[in-house]
């Protein structure tokens, strides 16, 4: 019978061993806190693998998770925690978040937590109670919305992704305070620190990540078009795309054509890079994602694979045609989520007539021969709708729903993409 202490303690020896926990107050909390606890009806062995672990599903879809315990501990170091604090976390899920902040506050700090629904939000309050933490108060809201009745919070953080920053978190954000939130910037998340400056807020930390999709009254604007009979196969595009799911679906299963780029690339260089510089400069950008135990048999490009779980990739949809980036098509998937693929040929597969794919391996040319800029060095600052700002030619401006989004990378001379949108 596996041993809870025992994988308890592997795990968190080797998110220090990585450097993902960094300070004693991170590491002292996750000690202090088992994880199974908060996952009961999960295998010991599953639950103290350094991976997401899906809890609900809505239609086939995953709306809670408990986190990557990596991605936890990278967030609460960006989230800087002090004893004695108040915070609000939107995204209850099992509670092991809360009850992690809610150690490293104490007694005298306060964590709030909300969730959208009744049944997640009465979970939560129970495995908090078998882990003898009484302090979170878990409520049932529209996070969106934030908790007026708790602010000002001296910290509010996120564990679902936003598409942009709702008023609320910045309202009730305490002067001096901190949002950290998984903030979907160029097609990608990215986890990103935020403290008010002069008006504003600026980031102060930003990093990769991956998250479910905020749900609510602020969520973002893209959908979720299902395509075909099969079960668990999506295409994600803009608002405003046109999008015939049948039509699309059957492009899919037709004649395709794969291109060399003729370059190799890391799965970093293309998520922190490449896909940015594709989603600022193509309209029809959109994601392509198979899920489920038959994700391997699915029409999916094996760009992100992990075998028997998942298949997904990045491309244009131009209406009667469609083309995807993937790895060389006849390459080994990966099995294990936590091994990082090793550096690959990168192809270009068309459908349709006219695919878009020539354009693309264009971009894919530009975007390699500008030296591959990335995310690295990133700043984000984000200003009000209806406040003007005049960027400089080396920033990109992304307009969303409450504010803009100003983007530099001050340490580096490339930028991802060239379109202002």
């Amino acid at each position: 019978m596996a041993d809870a202490s025992a994988l308890h303690r592997a795990l968190v020896d080797e998110l220090v061993r990585c450097g993902h926990i960094a300070s004693p107050s991170v590491e002292a909390a996750f000690r202090a806190v088992p994880r199974h606890l908060f996952l009961p009806e999960v295998p010991l062995e599953d639950v103290y693998r350094d991976q997401v672990i899906v809890t609900k599903t809505v239609d086939g879809q995953a709306v809670s998770s408990s986190s990557q315990p990596q991605i936890m501990a990278i967030m609460l170091e960006q989230l800087g925690l002090l004893p004695g604090q108040r915070v609000l976390e939107i995204g209850a899920g099992t509670g092991y978040n809360a009850a992690l902040m809610a150690h490293i506050v104490g007694e005298a700090g306060l964590v709030v937590s909300m969730d959208l629904d009744e049944d997640l939000v009465e979970g939560a309050r129970r495995h908090l109670a078998a882990a003898g933490c009484d302090r979170v108060h878990v409520l049932c809201g529209d996070g969106g919305f934030g908790h007026p009745g708790g602010a000002p919070y001296d910290r509010i953080i996120l564990t679902v992704g936003a598409w942009d920053v709702a008023p609320a978190w910045s309202e009730q954000l305490r002067p001096g305070g901190r949002l950290v939130l998984p903030l979907m910037v160029g097609g990608v998340q990215k986890s990103v620190a935020f403290e008010r400056a002069n008006g504003h807020l600026a980031s102060v930390s930003v990093t990769a990540c991956l998250f479910m999709q905020l749900r609510g009254a602020c969520a973002g604007p893209g959908r979720r078009v299902p395509l075909g009979p099969e079960p668990g196969l999506d295409l994600w595009v803009g608002d405003h795309a046109e999008i015939d799911a049948s039509a699309t679906y059957a492009l899919l299963r037709g004649p395709r054509r794969d291109i060399a780029a003729g370059m190799r690339v890391t799965p970093r260089e293309v998520y922190g890079g490449l896909i940015p510089w594709l989603a600022f400069n193509e309209t029809g950008f959109c994601w392509l994602q198979a899920t489920g135990p038959a994700s391997g048999e699915s029409p999916v490009p094996g760009l992100f694979a992990v075998a028997g779980k998942y298949r997904s990739t990045v491309g244009v949809h131009d209406g009667a045609s469609v083309c995807f980036l993937l790895r060389p098509p006849d390459g080994p998937v990966p099995a294990d989520e936590a091994l990082e693929p090793p550096p690959f040929e990168l192809f270009v597969r068309g459908f349709g007539d006219d695919p878009p794919a020539r354009r693309v391996l264009e971009r894919v040319s530009d975007w390699d021969a500008r030296g591959r800029p990335g995310t690295e060095g990133l700043r984000i600052r984000v200003y009000p709708i209806g406040v003007d700002y005049a960027p400089r030619p080396d920033e990109i401006v992304v307009p969303k729903r409450w504010n803009r989004l100003v983007l530099a990378w001050p340490d580096q001379a490339g930028r991802c993409g060239s379109v202002r949108r």
